[in-house]
């Protein structure tokens, strides 16, 4: 979490095996959603992009990043069998969500590295930005997520927008990780 502190001109999130938000920057916050006004259980990515209607909003194409985040829950869930949380979480959104319901039986695995995504987010409208994700070596079931604008572009604008909106950007969300279990 120390080095989410000089981060702060960039969108960056730690996620558990579980997509468990463990700590954000505050432009994440700006960019996704205030991850810490939810009570402690819903701090969680796949429950933010299926359970969340402001999420099939701010993606271009929500239904490629919602297959991507039911592939990484596949594949923390092989790493994972016996996790009744992860199984508890699967459950909660077959239950309540036919496109995850849709996805999780078609067995895709994704494993996050880098690539891009597009955002129409409601207060400085569309961006592009570069996504790369990093597995810390002290921990593998956890995924550094850092989401960059092409210098020079309108997305960094954007950004730059969004982050002078933010109180303070090196603010560190401790969402769930006092919480996080192995």
């Amino acid at each position: 979490m120390r080095a989410l502190e000089n981060v702060a001109d960039i969108p960056a999130l730690l996620l558990g095996h579980r997509l468990d938000l463990l700590a954000t920057n505050r432009l994440a916050c700006a960019l996704y959603l205030d991850f810490d006004a939810l009570p402690a259980g819903e701090r969680n990515m796949a429950r933010y992009i299926f359970l969340n209607d402001a999420a099939r909003d701010l993606y271009v194409d929500w239904p490629g990043t919602a297959r991507e985040i039911v592939g990484m829950l596949h594949l923390y869930a092989s790493h994972h069998p016996h996790d009744p949380r992860l199984a508890q979480l699967v459950g909660d959104l077959s239950d309540s969500d036919r496109d995850f319901r849709r996805w999780w039986a078609d067995h895709d695995v994704y494993q996050p590295r880098y690539g891009s995504k597009r955002y129409h987010h409601p207060l400085v409208g569309d961006l592009t930005l570069g996504s790369e994700a990093f597995m810390p070596m002290g921990d593998p079931d956890q995924t550094l997520g850092l989401y960059t604008a092409e210098p020079g572009s309108p997305s960094e604008k954007a950004l730059r927008m969004l982050a002078g909106r933010t109180a303070d950007n090196a603010h560190i969300s401790a969402a769930g990780a006092a919480k996080h279990e192995q």
